[in-house]
């Protein structure tokens, strides 16, 4: 300090003199205004004041220091982002030549608009549903044919078993005559082998009428009743096999 003073011109000295007396002077008069009763209410509410001041500028050294750490976990977490940039780039930049090309994404949405614009602007073309050409199957003996066949042939089968044999030539039947109905192109190669051997069966006999062939042997049946027919049928059913005829039961 002495050294500083030394150094210094006069009037430097001379002002650093005045201020230090200026500054005991403040003191003093400051010492002198708590004696003051007048001054003792400004002094305490400036001495609160102070109090208020210190605490929001501890309020904002927090603030501060929260805002510092916050900066530095920024700035990592930017380091970070750079790193990760950085190698992706590398990867995209060297990606294997063996590994599959990414697929391209359509948009959906833009995709499903367009058909729906397409489909508002093509005019509706209904389709008019194929006609299913009937198939012709022998009807069920009912109970009360059953009870009017004579007892002696009526012993020779049960009524369910009747039944039983009509619902599987009627199976029979159908299921030959939706191969007839199917067009060519639309047959695999075992059905359409069955298709020729259905047409081959066909004869002068049969032509118009739906039939399925067991055997090569025809049963007439006369101008009898329903109910003797059936039996008649199946009394020879048992014994020998011969063609189905729907035609036999009208």
């Amino acid at each position: 300090m002495v050294n500083a003073m030394a150094s210094s011109s006069l009037e430097d000295l001379c002002l650093y003199i005045s201020l230090k007396i200026s500054n005991i002077k403040k003191s003093i008069l400051l010492r002198d205004l708590g004696k003051d009763d007048c001054l003792k209410h400004f002094l305490r509410k400036v001495y609160n004041e102070g109090i208020l001041i210190h605490e929001l500028l501890q309020a904002m050294e927090i603030q501060v220091k929260k805002q510092e750490e916050l900066k530095k976990s920024l700035k990592e977490i930017q380091k970070a982002a750079e790193s990760a940039q950085k190698e992706a780039w590398h990867l995209l930049q060297h990606v294997p030549r063996y590994l599959p090309k990414p697929l391209q994404v359509c948009n959906v949405e833009s995709t499903v608009k367009h058909e729906e614009e397409t489909k508002a602007v093509e005019p509706k073309c209904e389709k008019k549903p194929a006609k299913e050409r009937a198939i012709k199957e022998i009807a069920l003996i009912t109970t009360e044919e059953f009870e009017n066949v004579p007892a002696y042939m009526k012993g020779r089968i049960t009524y369910d078993q009747i039944n039983a044999v009509v619902e599987e030539i009627n199976k029979a039947v159908v299921g030959k005559y939706k191969i007839l109905y199917q067009p060519l192109r639309s047959m695999s190669a075992p059905v359409r082998n069955l298709y020729h051997r259905f047409i081959e069966e066909e004869t002068k006999d049969t032509n118009g009428i739906f039939f399925s062939f067991v055997n090569t042997k025809l049963v007439t049946l006369g101008c009898c009743s329903r109910s003797i027919k059936i039996l008649v049928f199946f009394s020879v059913f048992l014994t020998e096999e011969f063609p189905i005829h729907s035609e036999c039961f009208p």
